[in-house]
């Protein structure tokens, strides 16, 4: 079969690889559509801590089951689902704690082991999600808005509080579209004017920050919150000038919380601060099962639209063209899908 695969930083290939073997508690999938995570992007451009090369990524996708064994979750052949792509040891501190997501020997399909971009894969039964009717466009957004609304479930946003989320990314989007769901007063910040005006039109969030200097950044945090700063500040850059952002944006006794994922190091930072605001500060990584079922029935209910975060749609055998466009013009494209369905 043909997959996608990442060869070095800034060279993907169609190329033939071995149709992967069901094992018993497995499924058998056929992909249709997959999205290209930020992550992603940072396999591509050499700055994923995480990637290993060569690598097939993708780990946001919806597929349709082709085999499947008796199951006590109603899975047949023919469904449209959805995946969690996190693999967990199953026997460290963490997992046996139930916090899976945290596992200390993680594996996330894409980076650390091989991902769903190809024509077929096979995926544990366990995770392996129903889709209740959603559309194969919109399951495979599923994914990046579980790791917004984990993030966003850290904090434990609560409805009226003044929240900045930092990235106007897929996952700083879809963060901002979470947290205006809980009943917060959201400002969505970024560099790129055309992404943030974007995400602030499209989805009729509060307020926005150009952050094109440190002295706009600070005048505006001051005059949203006249003076206070916010109670959550969501960094969903990844880089360690945005977290210093949040630090500084955030009220004394506020909330931060970092899902962006970074090579680099914040030099000359001020610790002394997070003492003198008691400021709480949680890491969000992955998501949990609860978060996929969740969210499968919000978007059920029509409350969040997740075409609206799709800006490019590419036939997935054009994987070379979309990896290299998006990278040129990242600051104008939000959400990057491949059809698996069209070649």
């Amino acid at each position: 079969m043909k997959a996608i695969l990442i060869q070095q930083p800034g060279q993907v290939s169609i190329c033939e690889i071995e149709q992967p073997i069901r094992k018993k508690g497995e499924a058998l999938l056929r992909l249709l559509y997959g999205g290209i995570c930020g992550s992603d992007l940072g396999s591509y451009r050499g700055a994923n801590a995480y990637v290993s090369y060569p690598r097939v990524p993708g780990h946001e996708f919806s597929a349709e089951i082709i085999e499947i064994d008796d199951n006590d979750k109603g899975l047949k052949p023919g469904m449209v689902v959805t995946c969690n792509p996190y693999f967990n040891c199953g026997t460290c501190y963490s997992c046996n704690r139930g916090l899976v997501n945290a596992c200390t020997d993680n594996q996330t399909m894409g980076v650390q082991r091989e991902g769903a971009f190809s024509e077929y894969i096979t995926m544990p039964v366990e995770r392996i999600y129903d889709g209740k009717g959603l559309d194969a466009k919109s399951l495979a957004l599923i994914e990046p808005f579980c790791i917004s609304y984990h993030g966003v479930s850290r904090a434990d946003v609560k409805p009226g509080e003044r929240v900045l989320v930092i990235g106007a990314g897929t996952i700083g989007v879809l963060a901002a579209v979470a947290a205006k769901a809980k009943g917060a007063e959201v400002t969505i910040c970024d560099v790129a004017p055309e992404k943030l005006d974007y995400a602030y039109t499209t989805f009729g969030l509060d307020h926005k920050i150009e952050n094109s200097s440190p002295e706009v950044f600070q005048e505006s945090v001051a005059a949203l919150t006249q003076g206070d700063g916010f109670d959550v500040a969501i960094e969903a850059v990844g880089l360690p000038q945005t977290f210093q952002n949040c630090i500084d944006a955030a009220c004394f006794g506020g909330r931060v919380v970092l899902i962006g994922v970074s090579k680099k190091n914040l030099q000359d930072f001020f610790f002394t601060i997070i003492q003198k605001k008691e400021l709480n500060i949680y890491g969000s990584r992955n998501a949990m099962k609860k978060d996929f079922e969740e969210l499968i029935e919000i978007v059920r209910a029509g409350k969040v639209d997740l075409h609206k975060i799709v800006t490019n749609t590419y036939a997935w055998t054009d994987a070379p063209k979309a990896f290299a466009q998006f990278d040129q013009n990242a600051g104008s494209m939000l959400k990057v899908v491949l059809d698996f369905t069209a070649s």
